[in-house]
């Protein structure tokens, strides 16, 4: 008798321990479920780095984007500051292309968007000219300052993003006692390259598929040409 009742005692133990162990699993497949779909539904306009496409944010730009190029002769670079654009920001805030500090030398001064494109483009322009062309060293220098040109050119003059790394790091050592810096990859821990982003060139060339793709042809063959 004792041994029957023992045995019906552990049967029940084990099935409501297996219960209790398909509700975990149930629960967190339901939960995982849950997330994925969540996911999905917010992944249309989230900006990621697999150039897939830009937000509608930044598509709703591109007339302005375009105007503000053109005058200053250089509207087939329309696709390029798209693709900036969607690095920066997502063409979210009132500060879409972070030209604030270009602009006033401070982060938030700039309130519109259209301030804020006028001056991006500006920017994006004159740093353009000023290392002839290149767009990868012109990007770079978009995200680092127009102090990488020069630097550039007194190594080699043309971009790698090994220059991009020990630009970083020699600039972060000067100012990393200022606390206002700080690495905003973890790979860039290991070279201590924490003044702005090195991997900026790569990161806003995986939006050029998809920004190149809202622009006419004649819009895209200087760019095209000067990536070559």
């Amino acid at each position: 008798m004792f041994n029957k009742n023992t045995s019906l005692v552990n049967k029940r133990k084990k099935s409501i321990i297996h219960g209790f162990v398909y509700l975990i699993l149930t629960g967190s497949a339901i939960t995982v479920l849950l997330y994925s779909v969540m996911l999905i539904s917010n992944s249309d306009n989230r900006p990621t780095e697999q150039g897939i496409k830009l937000t509608d944010q930044v598509i709703q730009y591109k007339p302005s984007v375009m105007k503000n190029l053109e005058a200053h002769g250089k509207k087939e670079y329309t696709a390029i500051v798209l693709a900036l654009m969607m690095q920066e920001s997502g063409g979210r805030g009132d500060d879409p292309m972070q030209a604030s500090e270009s602009y006033c030398g401070e982060v938030g001064c700039i309130k519109d968007s259209e301030t804020s494109i006028e001056q991006g483009v500006s920017y994006f322009s004159k740093v353009l000219d000023k290392s002839n062309g290149d767009v990868k060293v012109a990007l770079q220098s978009y995200n680092f300052g127009a102090g990488f040109i020069n630097y550039v050119l007194n190594n080699g003059g043309n971009y790698s993003e090994k220059l991009a790394i020990q630009f970083s790091k020699q600039k972060y050592e000067e100012l990393k006692h200022t606390g206002i810096y700080k690495c905003i990859r973890e790979e860039a821990e290991q070279y201590d390259a924490c003044y702005g982003d090195y991997k900026y060139v790569e990161a806003v060339l995986n939006y050029y598929p998809a920004a190149i793709e809202l622009v006419d042809d004649e819009v895209q063959v200087a760019l095209v040409k000067q990536n070559n």
